[in-house]
């Protein structure tokens, strides 16, 4: 009797022990994963800083010299103010350009965003996605959607992180996309749901590997930002990781390119009922 006693206390032990290791080390890996979230975003604002000196320098006394120029010069014509104040436009949307993909991406970076999950119709979102594409893509493309879930579908979803995913991979695409199509194609999948994106033109899927905060410390980072959609993408991948999913793209296919994206969510009402 007093052997089975010890049996189990030692038993209970041990289960007791199994259970204090797994716990420490679950807690101990959350701690790690905050500890590297908050040295991305100390990197990210060192690289920002690092950066501002040199990139933003150029563009900012490209103003304040045109700026100097209409105040100083007193016998300059209506077109040449014109001139000069098209090249404080054009510099000046470059600055805000990249300060505002900068601080949209630093939201993501280095903490754990809050979500407002609500229900909606997946149907009526893609459709409205669709009419912003239509706004944003080349006149020889057209845009369209395809599903094999229900018109009825709803899913939980956060949709300002949405809304950003859609409409920076929606913008990449119809950047790269001169004529042809751009597909939007959702669904179903691992009780989650997957978007891929299609489009004519052949994108820079490199990007998605690209480290952003050596990239920032280049020179030419301000130039290469507003051109390449580096910090559009990594935006998206911030997003996509912190809601748990996986970002894909590619651009090696000749006729068609990609980027799809699946995260966990809650949907109902997926089958087509005939």
């Amino acid at each position: 009797m007093d052997l089975i006693f010890l049996t189990v206390i030692f038993l209970l032990v041990l289960v007791f022990g199994f259970a204090l290791f797994f716990i420490h080390d679950h807690y101990e890996r959350l701690l790690k994963k905050e500890v590297k979230r908050a040295q991305k975003s100390e990197l990210l604002k060192t690289a920002f800083i690092d950066n501002a000196s040199q990139a933003l320098r150029s563009p900012l006394n490209a103003i304040n010299g045109y700026s100097k120029m209409i105040l100083e010069e007193k016998n300059m014509d209506p077109a040449q103010i014109q001139e000069i104040a098209a090249h404080i436009e054009r510099d000046s949307q470059e600055v805000i350009g990249f300060v505002g993909q900068l601080y949209e991406i630093s939201k993501f970076e280095g903490i754990t965003p809050s979500f407002t999950f609500i229900e909606v119709n997946l149907t009526e979102l893609m459709a409205s996605y669709r009419r912003e594409a239509m706004n944003i893509a080349k006149p020889d493309v057209s845009v369209r959607v395809r599903t094999d879930l229900s018109p009825h579908c709803k899913a939980w979803l956060d949709t300002n992180l949405m809304h950003q995913l859609m409409l920076h991979l929606l913008t990449y695409a119809a950047n790269f996309t001169l004529q042809g199509e751009i597909d939007i194609i959702y669904g179903s999948e691992r009780r989650g749901l997957k978007v891929t994106i299609t489009y004519s033109g052949k994108g820079k899927g490199e990007l998605i590997g690209t480290d952003i905060y050596s990239f920032l410390q280049r020179e030419d980072a301000l130039k290469q930002v507003n051109e390449s959609s580096i910090l559009g993408i990594a935006t998206c991948k911030a997003i996509i990781d912190v809601l748990g999913g996986e970002l894909n793209m590619d651009t090696e296919n000749e006729r068609k390119s990609f980027a799809s994206f699946w995260f966990p969510c809650k949907m109902r009402d997926k089958h087509k009922y005939y």
